[in-house]
C-alpha cells in the first residue's frame, strides 16, 4: 500500500542564508533544501517517537474510521517556543497500517496532506520474512525568520518480528532536509551542509557533550561528506586548511556566521579524493615474491586495479568469483591487478597458499600490519574489499570502490578505451 501525497509542494523552497562577511566574520551561503538531505550524507540519525493507545490532549480532530490507533508527540521548532506534531498510526488486525501527520502543527490531523506510507517485505532472521512499513511527510518547522517545510521520514518494524520485541511500543524518524551551499574560509570555498539530526527543527541542537547538530565541509572536494573527517559539532572549534574556526550567531534557523576561533584544534586530515577522475596516489611497495612495484609507474599501457581485501574478509571471498572471472576475461586485454592484502602478522604462507588454490595469478602486497597495512594507510581505506580501476599511464582513477556487475562494466569500458587510444 502506498498513500500518494496530494498538494505537495515539489519543488525545493530555497531559501539563502548568507551572512555578510566582515572583518572576521567568513562568507557563508546556504540554502534551505526541504527533503533529499540523506542523498548528499549518505546516512541518518533515527529517532525514537514512543507511542500510546492514550489519546493525548493535543489532538484537536482526529480522522474518521480509527479502529487501533497509537498516538505520538514529535516536538517540533526552536526549543523556547517547540509545537507539538502529532502523530497517529493506525493498525487495524489483518489490514494495511495508516498513518496521520499533523504537518501543519494545529492539533487537526483531517487537514493535513496525506503522508507516504507502505509496506515493504524484507528477509527476516533465521530464513523468515518480515514487513516494515517505510513513509514520509513534510512538516512546517515556524522560525522566528519564517516558517519552512521539510520532509520528515519514518519507519516502524513488523509487529510479528520478535527479536524486535522492545521496540514495538515505537515508531523511527530521521530528518530528510538541511541547509546547503557553500562557505569560503581563508578565500577558498567548500560545499557544506548544515544538519539538524534531533529532526527538531532547531539547527542549535541540544546541550551537552554531542548537541546532534552537524556542520560539514567538503574539504578534498571529492563530491562527497566524510562523516569521520569533515564533519564537525555545531558548538565545537574546527580546523580546516589549517586554522581553526568556530560558528558564532548559530540560530534556530540555521543562520550563522564563521569566525576564527580563540582555541586551537588539531586539523583532521581529509581522506585522498578517491573519486573517478582524480588521480591515484603513487607507491613503491615491495612485493610478496621480492621484487619492488611502483604504482602506477609499471603499468604503463595497462589498466590496472587496485583491489584491498583480505583471506579473513567474507565479502572478500564472496566477491572473488568476480574478480577472478573478470580477470581471466579482460587480462589478454591489458587487464592486471595489485593485491594489497590487509591479513595479520606471520601470514605469509597462508596467504602464498591461498592465492594459489583459489588461482590468483596477479601479485600481492602484504606486509602484515592487518588495518594498518601501509597502503591501506596512505589510501585512507576503512572497510574491505574496496577496488579502485587505475589507468596505468596518466594515474587517472577510472572506476571506484565497485563490485558486482557493475566491475565488468567498467572494465569493458575502461580497456575499450585504452585499445583505442593506441
Amino acid at each position: 500500500m502506498k498513500t500518494n501525497l496530494s498538494g505537495r509542494t515539489t519543488a525545493l523552497v530555497l531559501i539563502s542564508i548568507s551572512c555578510v562577511a566582515t572583518a572576521t566574520a567568513q562568507e557563508v551561503n546556504l540554502k534551505w533544501l526541504g527533503k533529499d538531505a540523506s542523498k548528499d550524507l549518505g546516512g541518518y540519525m533515527p529517532q525514537r517517537l514512543k507511542l500510546s493507545s492514550t489519546k493525548p490532549e493535543s489532538v484537536k480532530k482526529s480522522p474518521d474510521g480509527l479502529t487501533a490507533p497509537l498516538y505520538g508527540e514529535m516536538k517540533i521548532g526552536p526549543r523556547e517556543s517547540q509545537s507539538i506534531c502529532l502523530v497517529v498510526l493506525d493498525e487495524p488486525a489483518g489490514k494495511p497500517s495508516r498513518l496521520f501527520i499533523d504537518s501543519n502543527l494545529n492539533g487537526d490531523l483531517t487537514d493535513d496532506a496525506a503522508a507516504n506510507w507502505g509496506d515493504k517485505k524484507m528477509p527476516g532472521r533465521g530464513g523468515t520474512e518480515v514487513t516494515i512499513y517505510l513513509g514520509d511527510a513534510d512538516v512546517k518547522f515556524p522560525f522566528a525568520s519564517g516558517a519552512q517545510t521539510g520532509r520528515i521520514s519514518l519507519y516502524r518494524f513488523d509487529k510479528n518480528d520478535t527479536s524486535r520485541a522492545p521496540l514495538m511500543d515505537s515508531i523511527f524518524y530521521y530528518r530528510d532536509y538541511a541547509l546547503k551551499g557553500e562557505v569560503k574560509l581563508a578565500d577558498k570555498s567548500y560545499p557544506a551542509m548544515l544538519v539538524d539530526e534531533l529532526a527538531t527543527g532547531d539547527f542549535r541542537g541540544k546541550d551537552g557533550a554531542q548537541s546532534g547538530a552537524r556542520f560539514l565541509i567538503d574539504a578534498n572536494a571529492d563530491g562527497k561528506f566524510d562523516g569521520r573527517r569533515e564533519s564537525f559539532d555545531v558548538k565545537k572549534a574546527f580546523n580546516v586548511g589549517g586554522t581553526t574556526w568556530e560558528l558564532a550567531d548559530l540560530k534556530a534557523d540555521g543562520s550563522f556566521k564563521i569566525v576564527k576561533s580563540s582555541q586551537t584544534v588539531e586539523e583532521i586530515k581529509p581522506a585522498p579524493n578517491l573519486s573517478v577522475g582524480a588521480k591515484a596516489i603513487p607507491f613503491t611497495a615491495k612485493l610478496t615474491d621480492g621484487k619492488t612495484v611502483k604504482f602506477p609507474d609499471d603499468y604503463k599501457g595497462k589498466v590496472v586495479m587496485l583491489d584491498f581485501w583480505a583471506t579473513w574478509c567474507g565479502p572478500c571471498i564472496a566477491e572473488l568469483p568476480n574478480v577472478i572471472e573478470n580477470y581471466t576475461k579482460y587480462h589478454d586485454k591489458g587487464f592486471e591487478i595489485l593485491g594489497i592484502s590487509f591479513d595479520k602478522e606471520n601470514f605469509a604462507e597462508k596467504l602464498a597458499k591461498f592465492t594459489q588454490d583459489k588461482k590468483m595469478p596477479w601479485p600481492q602486497v602484504y606486509d602484515g600490519k592487518f588495518w594498518s597495512t601501509e597502503i591501506g594507510q596512505l589510501y585512507q581505506v576503512e572497510g574491505i574489499p574496496f577496488m579502485l580501476v587505475v589507468d596505468g599511464d596518466t594515474g587517472e582513477i577510472l572506476a571506484s570502490n565497485i563490485r558486482g556487475e557493475e566491475l565488468g562494466k567498467a572494465l569493458e569500458k575502461a580497456v575499450a578505451k585504452k585499445k583505442a587510444a593506441k
